[in-house]
């Protein structure tokens, strides 16, 4: 997903930074990850098993994930996956409702050049430390034909893998199989449309399926397996905007965004009440609350923050990417 990063994502960046109000002390903003060898993000999952810990990954890499301490932003564990091919490019990454954790080798940065794409899944290792793990292959085909995706959700409680394709006019939700099979490829089916999406998550509850993309975030109410009523959220627009997921708890969601040294953005769910059980949050022993966040994200958004920032930020977004469409058309 390199086409737009380097001038379009740069620019944005600048827009933004300029415009950002500074956090107000003692808030839980999120965290940088300080890894050097984490330099395209391009996904982001919050750990069941380990509270406060999140897993991601790079886009172009070997088979490989790591578990980031919310707390310090620092590398506690790399993974490496025994039993898989050499990726193509890892887009997403996701926790399923059998407690495995789930990556997507889905892009496809030429929409369409690769017949078939591929996930892993391995078990959420109970131990925190460098190590490699055998894991499973699937094969996954589309059934109205390839295309290119960053986004790979699974259903907290069904279990259900859903992509969701990437496309600058619009993508497509894919439903796939009950359960992935090894025995041959698995035809995810498409069930409903969807804007630019880079990233995908479902609520810990499964009610609620929130997709982003590189200047907005959409929540859409999730019944009987299909998306229903859509809001938009309150989400920041960041340097190169790649990965949403829902805290453990269900309390916030966390935006990530690619490069290195890389920001997480912690922004609270409105109404959302934190889960009774150790769950985890995005930082253990941190304030789940982040009175100043909503306004800062809602500038980005036009939400609750200042709304003139807000204009003049999606403005010159706005303003940015028609530019690159131009000039890729005249390419």
């Amino acid at each position: 997903m390199r086409s737009l990063r380097t001038t379009l994502g740069a620019a944005v960046a600048a827009v933004v930074l300029s415009a950002a109000p500074a956090a107000a002390a003692g808030e839980d903003d999120g965290f940088t990850v300080e890894d050097p060898r984490i330099t395209e993000s391009s996904g982001l999952a919050a750990s069941r098993a380990h509270p406060g810990i999140y897993w991601t990954h790079n886009d172009q890499d070997q088979p490989r994930v790591f578990a980031v301490d919310s707390r310090t932003g620092k590398t506690v564990a790399t993974v490496t996956l025994r039993g898989v091919g050499t990726p193509r490019d890892m887009e997403a990454i996701s926790v399923g409702a059998d407690g495995a954790v789930y990556v997507g080798d889905i892009g496809d940065n030429l929409d369409g050049s690769w017949q078939h794409v591929w996930i892993y899944r391995f078990p959420e290792p109970e131990r925190l430390r460098d190590q490699t793990v055998d894991a499973t292959q699937y094969t996954v085909t589309y059934a109205d034909g390839p295309r290119n995706a960053e986004a790979l959700m699974v259903h907290p409680t069904t279990g259900r893998v859903y992509i969701a394709s990437k496309n600058e006019e619009g993508g497509g939700l894919y439903e796939g199989p009950a359960r992935l099979s090894t025995g041959g490829p698995n035809v995810f089916r498409r069930i409903g449309e969807v804007p630019w999406v880079t990233d995908g998550a479902f609520s810990p509850d499964g009610d609620e399926l929130v997709l982003r993309g590189y200047f907005s975030a959409r929540a859409y109410a999730w019944k009987d397996g299909r998306p229903g009523a859509e809001k938009r959220l309150n989400a920041p627009i960041m340097r190169q905007s790649e990965s949403v997921t829902y805290t453990a708890d269900g309390s916030a969601l966390m935006y990530g965004s690619e490069g290195a040294g890389s920001e997480v953005v912690r922004v609270p769910v409105e109404g959302a009440r934190p889960a009774p059980s150790g769950g985890g949050s995005s930082a253990p022993g941190t304030s789940g609350a982040t009175p100043g966040a909503e306004g800062r994200e809602g500038a980005a958004e036009g939400g609750g923050g200042n709304a003139t920032t807000g204009a003049l930020v999606l403005a010159g977004a706005a303003g940015l990417a028609l530019l690159w469409r131009r000039a890729r058309r005249r390419g």
